[in-house]
């Protein structure tokens, strides 16, 4: 089932045979209610004191709460019913709650929906005027459960957007093998990658991480791999795309929207490797003979500072070599006692691995990470891996 029929099925039971809990310890008012209340559609609960309308609302799930104010300690002030309105808030914060007073007992009232309570009704009531005031909070939550299934539609539909942007087919090069991982924490990520081929023997990758999480990470995430796609080119040094990436962030997006940023041409014939990272972590290098470096050459991160100006680096690639580029939610992952995976798990595990090919090499250490925080990542992950021939 679709998620516009589901919406369609939840509006029509919530107005048509809403699950509504009556708490009254007077027998006689819950005999009224329930004949009243069930004669016009509502599936009824009742309960006579505080403690079982606690019970009931941990153990099942309501879309209104008819409640009185006043239980066994006295019959007037509606200190009990106050207590228990806020207490079962703290259960469920999204329940709709409509209190009972007695006649005349305005400012107990107006406390009570001060303390969260949607309306009131006075005792003894008029059924119309109950039934209306009962049918507004049910309309509204209805109004918000729509809204909130169509925002997770959205969101759907944005990461398969992602997912396939993210996941298409990687160019293939002479001499180079190149395996990527994109694993959003969420419905959509914050992270963006892409391969860019200009030739058998060139092309160029990027990775950017775009501060915060959900839509507007992803917004920002997907205006930089907009931006990059336009600028890409085999004319384009690493330093001048990131310059201008900096100013198209900067123009578009408020401060305080930052982004870290690799980009880097390769080039397997003549074995140059050109780079900028801007406040990304490192790319690391590891040679044949398991020595390894960290690539920092670059600057601060995108979106901090128009004009700013960024650093180039360059090296030989040799064959043998492994690159990988990730973002920090692989090295910020953490075992239970905080312990991070960082660049020496990376490094851990490209040591002894550094034969493998890139496809086996990434999935080598996607399962080391998962190994080490127990399958729980926290932010989205991105992994690039670059074995050269």
């Amino acid at each position: 089932m679709n998620l516009a029929a589901q919406e369609e099925m939840t509006e029509a039971a919530v107005l048509q045979a809403p699950r509504t809990l009556i708490a009254d310890d007077q027998p006689d008012v819950v005999r009224a209610l329930r004949l009243l209340l069930k004669a016009n559609g509502h599936q009824i609960e009742a309960v006579h004191s505080p403690a079982a309308v606690l019970d009931a609302v941990r153990a099942r799930s309501f879309d209104l709460l008819l409640m009185d104010l006043n239980y066994a300690r006295d019959t007037t002030s509606g200190i009990e019913g106050l207590e228990l309105l806020e207490q079962v808030q703290a259960v469920d914060s999204r329940l709709p709650i409509v209190v009972m007073t007695a006649w005349g007992s305005t400012d107990l009232a107006v406390e009570a929906m001060q303390r969260g309570a949607c309306d009131f009704i006075e005792k003894p009531w008029e059924n119309t005027r109950l039934l209306a005031k009962l049918r507004r909070p049910l309309e509204q939550r209805n109004r918000h459960r729509a809204s909130g299934l169509e925002i997770t539609r959205e969101l759907e539909l944005a990461g398969e957007m992602q997912r396939e942007l993210a996941l298409g087919q990687i160019p293939k090069f002479n001499g180079l093998e190149i395996a990527a991982a994109w694993q959003p924490k969420g419905a959509v990520s914050g992270d963006a990658f892409d391969v860019f081929q200009f030739g058998a023997e060139s092309g160029a990758f990027f990775i950017a991480d775009a501060v915060g999480k959900g839509m507007p990470a992803a917004l920002l995430a997907a205006h930089v791999h907009a931006t990059v796609r336009a600028l890409a080119s085999e004319d384009a040094s690493p330093r001048e795309l990131t310059e201008k990436v900096n100013t198209a962030v900067c123009e578009r997006v408020e401060h305080g929207r930052f982004v870290s940023f690799v980009y880097a041409r390769m080039d397997s014939q003549r074995r140059r490797f050109t780079y900028t990272c801007a406040g990304h972590p490192a790319p690391m290098l590891m040679r044949r003979d398991g020595t390894w470096i960290g690539l920092t050459k670059g600057g601060p991160v995108l979106g901090e500072f128009e004009g700013r100006h960024f650093e180039e680096g360059e090296i030989s690639l040799e064959s043998g070599d492994r690159l990988v580029v990730c973002t920090d939610g692989l090295l910020e992952a953490e075992r239970t006692s905080g312990e991070a995976f960082d660049a020496r798990g990376v490094i851990g595990v490209l040591k002894p691995n550094r034969s493998l090919g890139a496809e086996e090499l990434r999935n080598k250490l996607l399962e080391a990470v998962r190994t080490h925080c127990g399958d729980r990542l926290n932010d989205d992950v991105t992994l690039l891996v670059l074995a050269v021939a």
